[in-house]
């Protein structure tokens, strides 16, 4: 469906941006004071945000990590969206959405809805994006939460038919407010390559609550409110939020502290937030929902007795894996490292979601939650495996946070010290890691998960599919059969008990190793407005709720 240009509407350039961001002022100077500016539209200082976090991609197709969808979710639209303080889905550029049967999801748009350059945003544009999403199946792209969708059609401008595989999905309301859903402009993104971010940002694709105005990739984003937004956010509270990347999260730690930055999150060591929490107070801590997963990636192919290793061995390969689920102490990392803020985790899907459930507490270790180096011995010796066993295990440095470095420090030495294993612990910074991890660059690796909506099912179909965003070759068929019943089992006990088959099952053959559970924290100043409101169970950070 071709789209009417609209003309191209002129976005002004505030010089003093840049300075905003970087000096960290928090006066009128920022926005303007004139009675067309940008600060006296909305009332409210500009916002300054720091974070260790990083973007891999602005285009949705090309990254399914945190730090790209926290800017994503500042300037896409989505189909369905949730307000902040909730993780219900509702309409944002949709005015109705709804199963018209068991396979079809019928959307209706918003009439008269634009992007940032003046174009027509319209059905063509949401067809467009999920259609580009499966087709460029990017192996760092959020694809695989589109498993249940086989097509989409634009019959008219403002209606969108969603046709599904399997019927009364439980979850496609969720994966479309999910980095799957974000839309964007069909004649500024290429349907067959990610495009780069510079692209992105000159065609002035934005249709969210925010525009970039200003863009240094993860040293400084300077957001703009965009006056044609009419999603289900609304108005955003700031009309001018900066973005300040750190590579130190001790710099962003002292910034905070300092003022100079309003909001510090994404992330700050556990001791820096007892610090601040109980040593200073000039700043609050505000904590959110759980639901990040940190844990270790097997690859099915190239850790030790792999697949395609020169000894390779199924039941040597699954005794390795078996041991070292037998060797670690999560509590003890718990304490150590993250001071409590972490919890130990004994499943694929953390506690506080329907259908959780604790297999690797009784399968593995010794039977409580606690290691057990006898069973470790017992599961290699069983399985004919030599010791000690080496294991090139592979670290984040930066993505994750400055605290990952003594995690996987305890990790190596909890192995070390059986005598069963011999760990090589070696770190690789994210813009690296993230493109070699599909490659079977890392043997075993460290990986964090931040959920993409708040069902147990998001902890499930990226892992354990076919065809899964781990791309660590792990495949079996009565999971993947499993993963696809749960999806569409309306009957909330029957689906409760499917759930918990599949981390039974799953813990059967430890494709990764879940080691910690951790809760959404923010840092920030006295005088700063609505954080708590957007640390909630979407996982979503909103920049437009943040005021002061």
């Amino acid at each position: 469906m071709a789209k009417k240009k609209m003309g191209l509407r002129c976005v002004a350039t505030f010089a003093g941006v840049s300075a905003l961001a970087l000096t960290a002022c928090t006066g009128p100077s920022g926005g303007g004071t004139g009675a067309n500016s940008p600060g006296a539209a909305s009332g409210g200082a500009p916002i300054v945000f720091g974070t260790t976090d990083k973007v891999t991609f602005l285009d949705p197709a090309g990254s399914y990590d945190n730090g790209s969808f926290m800017v994503m979710n500042q300037i896409y639209p989505f189909v369905l969206n949730s307000k902040p303080g909730s993780a219900d889905p509702q309409p944002d550029i949709a005015e109705s959405a709804s199963f018209t049967s068991p396979k079809v999801y019928t959307v209706k748009l918003k009439p008269g809805l634009k992007w940032a350059n003046g174009s027509a945003l319209d059905s063509a544009d949401v067809k467009f994006s999920f259609d580009r999403q499966l087709k460029i199946n990017d192996a760092n792209g959020p694809a695989a939460l589109l498993g249940n969708l086989a097509s989409v059609d634009a019959p008219d401008a403002t209606t969108v038919i969603f046709n599904l595989k399997a019927g009364n999905d439980q979850t496609f309301p969720q994966v479309l407010t999910s980095p799957a859903g974000p839309i964007v402009d069909n004649e500024a993104f290429s349907a067959t390559k990610v495009m780069n971010d510079e692209d992105i940002i000159k065609a002035k694709s934005f249709a969210g609550q925010y525009m970039i105005e200003s863009y240094k990739k993860n040293e400084l984003i300077s957001f703009k409110a965009n006056p044609d937004y009419q999603g289900l956010l609304g108005k955003p509270a700031t009309n001018n939020v900066t973005v300040k990347y750190y590579a130190d999260s001790n710099n962003l730690k002292l910034d905070v502290e300092q003022g100079n930055i309003d909001v510090a999150s994404r992330s700050l060591t556990a001791t820096d937030v007892a610090d601040l929490k109980t040593k200073t107070d000039k700043v609050k801590v505000d904590v959110g929902p759980g639901g990040e997963l940190r844990y270790i990636v097997f690859n099915f192919d190239t850790m030790p007795f792999g697949a395609k290793t020169a000894q390779a061995d199924p039941a040597k390969a699954l005794a390795v894996r078996q041991a070292m689920a037998d060797s670690v102490d999560r509590q003890a990392i718990a304490d150590q490292v993250y001071k409590g803020t972490y919890l130990p985790v004994y499943s694929y899907v953390p506690q506080g979601f329907a259908g959780a459930t604790e297999p690797l507490k009784e399968m593995y270790g010794d039977g409580s939650g606690k290691p057990s180096v006898d069973k470790a011995k017992k599961a290699l010796s069983d399985a004919g495996v030599s010791t000690p066993v080496e294991l090139n295990l592979q670290y984040n440095p930066d993505h994750y946070g400055k605290s990952s470095g003594d995690e996987y420090a305890a990790v190596k030495d909890q192995l070390d010290k059986t005598g069963l294993f011999k760990v090589n612990l070696q770190s690789t910074e994210w813009v690296t890691y993230t493109k070699d991890r599909v490659k079977d660059a890392y043997p075993m690796y460290q990986l964090g998960w931040f959920p993409d909506y708040s069902d147990a099912d998001n902890y499930l179909t990226p892992f354990f599919s076919k065809n899964n965003f781990l791309k660590n070759h792990y495949d079996n068929a009565a999971v993947q059969d499993m993963i696809a019943k749960q999806l569409t089992t309306t009957d909330k006990a029957a689906r409760e008990k499917l759930l918990g088959d599949i981390q039974t099952a799953v813990a059967k053959d430890l494709p990764t190793l879940p080691l910690l559970q951790g809760a959404q924290v923010a840092v920030s100043g006295k005088d700063v407005k609505g954080v708590k409101d957007t640390l909630d169970a979407s996982f979503k950070f909103r920049l437009g709720v943040l005021s002061k």
